[in-house]
């Protein structure tokens, strides 16, 4: 089989570990690992699949020889992606800077595989919310067409990064402890204030947009039509972080063209690769960020007519957005292109 030169960019993040251990797990072929980060990380010895590896400050001179780059997302994105594309990788970005630019697939394998072919170098992943929804809507919409979406969803922290896991938990010795509760991370580092997390919800993920929505929301819309190819649904969006370590879930109330039965939905998400219906209420199963932390399948449950309009489901659906919703959506994305011969 043949073997491929990688690169990870952001090794050292929550993104870039999952990368790690992905490769590993799913036995990635890889001739060359290049485990890059930035000057701040460079120089850590990073332990994988026994040989030790050190890790190297990216720059636009890292990508030679490489064949796949796998960009664990942020600002650094801009710079290096058109640098590793010129020396010949092919990008697989987490990062938001391409996913809405009409030259770049945005792509879930499950979804929109097809998409993957007009690349020129870079591919970009969507949004972990957008990926965890589009998973379960994709079934539904190819047996009825989808008129309308009210997505609200419950982020865990993890989103926020490894410091915000580390702030959660402080926050909860703090309180159990009788001190005083301090916050710098949530809803954003950069933001002007900052909000306790243990114990609370904060609405707000990423900054507010001139429509009031937040630029998390107005992902998980334009995205969807995107990586549908519908820009006729109509979405709307509510991201709330909860104090939650790893695994979002969402509420997703779907309107279609026609009446689809709780029994077809079922049927239609049972069948779809990478969906697991949990869906029990006799027995009270259902999904929960608890039990669907570090696996690859996104949960959906709960599912129920809605009775206020003539064709409506209400689903709830989980999924880990490390996993699913950030380091495996980007490395099957790479799989599926050396399967189908396109690196």
């Amino acid at each position: 089989m043949k073997k491929y030169n990688v690169a990870v960019l952001g090794a050292t993040g929550a993104v870039g570990q999952e990368f790690l251990m992905l490769i590993e797990e799913r036995r990635f072929p890889f001739a060359e690992l290049k485990m890059l980060a930035s000057k701040r990380s460079a120089g850590k010895i990073i332990p994988f699949m026994g040989r030790d590896y050190t890790v190297e400050e990216a720059t636009t001179n890292s990508f030679k020889g490489v064949d796949i780059a796998l960009f664990a997302g942020g600002a650094a994105s801009k710079e290096f992606a058109p640098a590793a594309v010129k020396a010949g990788a092919v990008v697989i970005d987490n990062s938001s800077t391409f996913r809405m630019d009409p030259e770049v697939p945005l792509v879930v394998p499950e979804v929109n595989p097809d998409a993957i072919k007009t690349h020129k170098g870079i591919i970009a992943n969507p949004n972990c919310s957008t990926i965890i929804m589009v998973m379960a809507l994709k079934p539904l919409y190819d047996i009825a067409k989808i008129k309308r979406i009210v997505v609200s969803t419950y982020q865990a922290v993890s989103g926020g990064g490894k410091e915000a896991m580390a702030e959660l938990e402080q926050q909860v010795q703090d309180i159990v402890a009788g001190r005083e509760v301090k916050a710098h991370i949530l809803p954003g580092a950069k933001l002007a204030k900052h909000y306790q997390i243990a114990f609370n919800l904060i609405p707000q993920i990423d900054v507010f947009k001139d429509n009031l929505y937040t630029k998390e929301e107005m992902k998980m819309i334009d995205e969807t039509k995107k990586i549908m190819s519908d820009d006729s649904m109509r979405i709307t969006a509510t991201t709330i972080r909860v104090p939650v370590y790893r695994s979002h879930a969402e509420s997703v109330n779907v309107e279609f063209e026609r009446e689809v039965s709780v029994e077809e939905a079922r049927k239609a998400l049972a069948a779809f690769d990478g969906v697991m219906v949990t869906d029990n209420p006799e027995e009270q199963e259902y999904p929960m960020p608890l039990f669907t932390s570090g696996k690859n399948d996104v949960e959906v449950g709960r599912i129920r007519k809605d009775y206020s309009i003539d064709s409506g489901l209400n689903l709830w659906i989980c999924g880990d957005q490390i996993r699913k919703g950030a380091a495996l959506n980007a490395l099957q994305i790479a799989e599926y292109m050396i399967q189908n011969d396109m690196i």
